[in-house]
């Protein structure tokens, strides 16, 4: 039987689906909104992002990142959640409740889009109970990133880790689900490179994990066995409109990637391949491309109607989802190997993908 996808917004009335995305909880909290799954045929890149205005600092940050230690912990979760617990905050937003890490001491919080929505200011609770306002700084949309600014420093920034975790090593959950700050959950990561769409059609490269996220996660640290955030959360899949053990999180390489275009205020853009693709049907496994744009990075690489994407830089393809998620996961001009079968014969052609052209936004 086919699934439905539900999102769950921060904001606004509807039914009961299946994919939520959640800003968290407000004094009644909203019922899930139906959307209608997106077509097996798919572009490879999202709409535009959306950005605020506000003080915009012209920097890069460099979160802290530090080696794993060598010791091994009776209580992994509770010496993760010790590291962790002080650099998570509570968003709270005029209608509901989310999540938010610090990953700047000079006052910069990540978190996830949806949290903070269209809202320019927000309010934040720190660990110590403290509440100041923050200023969303800007926000891209298709990856669901946001960047929150307040004034206060010394803050206990968190550690990133930028390699991609092991499926089923330990992950870790942090955040305030139904608006219970620091709220601890553990399980392990489920998938990586997880091509999650939503009813746009707009497929982003996530970790899934099973640990227990809930509405008010979003924008909160999935966490490794030592604290380090490896994601920020972001969605559930569910029948229920809860957690059924099936969560994403953007992968924190990405999540840092967008956080720093956002505080240096330079363009969110796209890579762009050129094509239109649809999964297989029958047989391997991948994107078979139905149409191939002129002039485009996907014509200058050799790409040809009825060519099969089975693998972009080493990450397998399996369809038109993936696709779209693996260009979207990279920065125009960037230069990548894709996999292809042709006639049967697997072929290798590099491409250096170009940016999104403006009339397709």
């Amino acid at each position: 039987m086919e699934q439905r996808k539900e999102n769950r917004p921060a904001r606004g009335p509807g039914l009961l689906a299946t994919v939520a995305y959640f800003v968290g909880v407000a004094a009644l909290v909203a019922v899930i909104s139906v959307v209608i799954p997106p077509s097996a045929t798919s572009e490879e890149t999202p709409p535009s992002p959306t950005t605020t205005t506000a003080s915009v600092v012209a920097t890069t940050v460099t979160p802290k990142q530090v080696q794993a230690p060598s010791f091994a912990s009776e209580e992994p979760i509770a010496d993760a959640a010790e590291r962790i617990l002080p650099s998570v905050v509570q968003i709270q937003t005029t209608t509901g409740i989310g999540s938010g890490v610090i990953f700047d001491s000079d006052g910069l919080i990540v978190t996830a889009a949806h949290v903070v929505d269209e809202e320019q200011e927000v309010r934040i609770r720190f660990y110590d109970g403290e509440q100041v306002v923050g200023r969303v700084l800007g926000a891209d949309t298709a990856e669901d990133i946001a960047v929150i600014e307040v004034d206060r420093t010394g803050l206990p920034a968190a550690e990133f880790v930028f390699e991609k975790p092991r499926v089923g090593q330990l992950a870790i959950a942090v955040g305030s689900p139904w608006g219970l700050q620091s709220t601890v959950t553990a399980g392990i990561i489920s998938a990586v490179d997880q091509a999650n769409c939503d009813a746009r059609g707009v497929c982003v490269s996530m970790v899934q994990t099973d640990a227990a996220i809930n509405p008010g996660n979003s924008g909160g640290a999935l966490v490794d066995r030592y604290g380090r955030v490896v994601g920020i959360n972001v969605s559930i899949f569910s029948l229920s409109g809860a957690n059924d053990g099936v969560g994403f999180a953007v992968p924190s390489e990405i999540v840092m990637d967008v956080a720093n275009r956002i505080v240096a205020g330079l363009p969110l853009d796209y890579a762009y391949l050129g094509v239109r693709s649809q999964d297989v049907e029958i047989g391997q496994a991948g994107a078979a491309i139905l149409e191939v744009v002129p002039g485009t990075a996907a014509a200058e690489a050799g790409l040809e109607v009825g060519d099969v994407v089975i693998s972009l830089d080493g990450v397998p393809i399996r369809g038109a989802g993936d696709l779209a998620a693996q260009v979207r996961a990279h920065r125009p001009d960037d230069t990548a190997e894709l996999v292809i079968l042709r006639d049967g014969e697997e072929i290798t052609l590099e491409v250096t993908f170009g940016v999104r052209p403006d009339d397709l936004n």
